[in-house]
Formats: structure tokens, sequence, C-alpha cells
């Protein structure tokens, strides 16, 4: 078929409605099985999942050599070597509890900065006191300030109580 400008023009594949053409696999596939895309005009991939989730992944082994170093580089700005360098100058353990096989890269949310290499639950905790210097130390006046202890308040009959914060168990009975 010739087109507007003398050349030449493939015609259009013809798709059912609410489904979409992979290249990748040469199948016709229902939307849903294509991941979102907002740039496209469909507003779908251009490949179904497993085409798109393939062709990621060998893009991250050729450009990156693996989804580690992809992960590392993009969000850190540091390579698996310097993970491993940073890793070796911690002496192979956490930097907050001293646990072994840390695998999280910690790093200052407000600058970017990385910080060190830190166990699941430190950087968790981390995380979850939001990176607060002033968090993090209510927190430790909270743990030492408080010991809940039984109180006995009736022959049997016991209250849970922290005495060092000054309040006496209830006599309501």
């Amino acid at each position: 078929m010739k087109a507007k400008f003398d050349r030449e023009v493939r015609e259009g594949r013809v798709v059912p409605e609410g489904h979409k053409f992979c290249s990748a696999c040469d199948a016709v596939k229902p939307c849903d099985a294509f991941p979102r895309n907002r740039a496209d005009n469909s507003g779908y991939a251009t490949y179904c999942k497993p085409c798109h989730n393939a062709r990621t992944r060998e893009t991250k082994e050729r450009l990156y050599g693996g989804n580690r170093e992809y992960h590392l580089r993009r969000r850190y700005g540091v390579g698996e070597k310097e993970f491993q360098e940073l890793l070796a100058e911690q002496g192979g353990v956490c930097a907050i509890c001293g646990g072994a096989d840390p695998q999280h890269l910690d790093h200052d949310h407000r600058t970017g900065w990385v910080r060190g290499i830190l166990c699941f639950n430190c950087n968790g905790g981390l995380g979850q006191f939001r990176d607060s210097p002033m968090r993090l130390a209510r927190a430790i006046t909270y743990l030492r300030g408080t010991t809940w202890q039984r109180a006995l308040i009736h022959p049997g009959v016991y209250q849970m109580c922290s005495p060092t914060r000054g309040r006496p168990p209830s006599r309501r009975f």
C-alpha cells in the first residue's frame, strides 16, 4: 500500500477490542497481560509481561552485570564492588548491632549519602524512627525508664504497674 508521500506503509494488525499484540512472542493477548505505561497512547507497554520481564532482565544483565548491581547503582550511586569494600571496612558485620552478614545499604534520606551497611532489623528500625536522633533518644529514655512489674493488690490478684512512672496500682474493686 502506498502512503501519502510515496513510501511503503505496513497495514495495521487487526486486534480485537481489549486485546493487544506482543511483537516479541507474536501473540495477541488481553490488555491485562501487558504492564501499564502512561507514555504509550494505548496506556499499555509494547511487550506482554513475560516478554517485558525477560527483556528487562537481559538488559540489566548486559548493562550492569545483574539486578543487584543495577539496584545499587540506580538507588545509591555505588556498585557491588564499593558495597563489598564498605562491608570489609565494617569488619563484615552490621554497623549498629554487629550481626553477621548484613545486606542493607543505609543512606541519609535528606542528602542521599551512604552511611553504612546494616542488617534487616537495624535498617528497618531506623526507618521506623524516620532517621530522627530525637525520636531515637526518646525511645532510649522510654526503655530505660519503664519497667513494668506485678503488684499484689489482693491475695492472688496482681496488677501490672510501672513504679518508675509514679503511678500506683489502681484500687478499683
